[in-house]
């Protein structure tokens, strides 16, 4: 999943009519989700602050400058939001990683006002674990 996608997902939701289209959509999103090894699956995997159980693993790859990131959670929700914060960040440099919101993209999209509190601290502690690798890069 990569940035290049991004646009053509998010129109898709963004055009979706209602809650129950948006959330079908992302439910979609989740099942072609790449499958994460389970290899990856480890303590420090895991994202603190979401209340289901999400694990995020980022690499870089120094040939193309990029981040590339792996991604899995243990409910199909998350793992449709999952997949969309993977497409907006995958592939791109930690610069412009740390010039994207993700959370931002997500209120245009009106995802967030569907979303309960916890849900949304997900998005923002998923988020944030990207951007500090993304910032750790640039240091």
């Amino acid at each position: 999943m990569t940035h290049s996608n991004f646009k053509n997902i998010s129109s898709d939701i963004a055009n979706a009519a209602g809650w129950q289209q948006k959330y079908r959509q992302i439910m979609l999103l989740g099942k072609s989700l790449p499958v994460m090894p389970e290899a990856l699956k480890v303590e420090d995997a895991l994202v603190p602050g979401c209340e289901s159980k999400v694990w995020l693993y980022i690499d870089f790859d120094l040939t193309e400058n990029s981040l590339l990131i792996a991604g899995d959670s243990d409910t199909r929700i998350v793992k449709g939001l999952l997949a969309l914060i993977l497409t907006l960040y995958n592939g791109l440099t930690p610069a412009q990683v740390c010039h994207i919101d993700a959370y931002h993209e997500f209120q245009e999209l009106g995802l967030i006002k569907h979303l309960s509190p916890s849900r949304g601290n997900g998005i923002r502690a998923m988020v944030e674990r990207i951007q500090n690798m993304a910032k750790a890069k640039l240091a």
